[in-house]
């Protein structure tokens, strides 16, 4: 998979995470993985699927912390509970960053299209990119944490 790929998501994700919530957020990058597992690890994750010139999908995984955090933020009152109206906030954050991402990608000469976003709730949940490799970026951030998988490749 190409880096160029790859870094459209990790500065659309810093991008939008603080101008929604108006404010610098402290992201701090792990080590980037070849993930061989089709499991999800985190709490929630909004699956977007990409076609055109590259084709695959984009998962943006958060903990149970993160997502409370950042809907509480974009609303400006507490979040006790994940439900549906936040599962909705979650998913058009997916889909904005990924925006964001297929704009930067299609200046690289990668035009695309975005699929509508499905949310997934719970750990454990099996995601299988079939026959593409999967590149998993643990992000810490201060609303929690989070990882972004890409697994696209290029069309013939």
């Amino acid at each position: 998979m190409k880096a160029e790929f790859i870094n459209p998501f990790i500065i659309a994700t810093k991008k939008v995470l603080s101008q929604e919530l108006g404010k610098p957020i402290t992201t701090e990058i792990g080590s980037l993985t070849m993930q061989k597992s089709s499991y999800t690890a985190l709490d929630m994750t909004v699956l977007i699927g990409v076609t055109g010139s590259i084709q695959g999908i984009v998962m943006f995984g958060l903990s149970e912390r993160a997502v409370k955090n950042f809907v509480s933020g974009v609303l400006g009152e507490p979040v006790p509970v994940i439900d549906a109206m936040v599962e909705s906030a979650i998913a058009e954050m997916g889909n904005v960053v990924t925006g964001h991402a297929s704009t930067e990608l299609e200046k690289a000469g990668y035009p695309c299209t975005l699929a509508p976003p499905t949310v997934i709730t719970g750990r454990g949940v099996m995601i299988s990119t079939i026959n593409i490799q999967r590149l998993q970026v643990p992000l810490k951030t201060d609303l929690g944490d989070m990882e972004i998988s890409v697994a696209l490749k290029e069309t013939k």
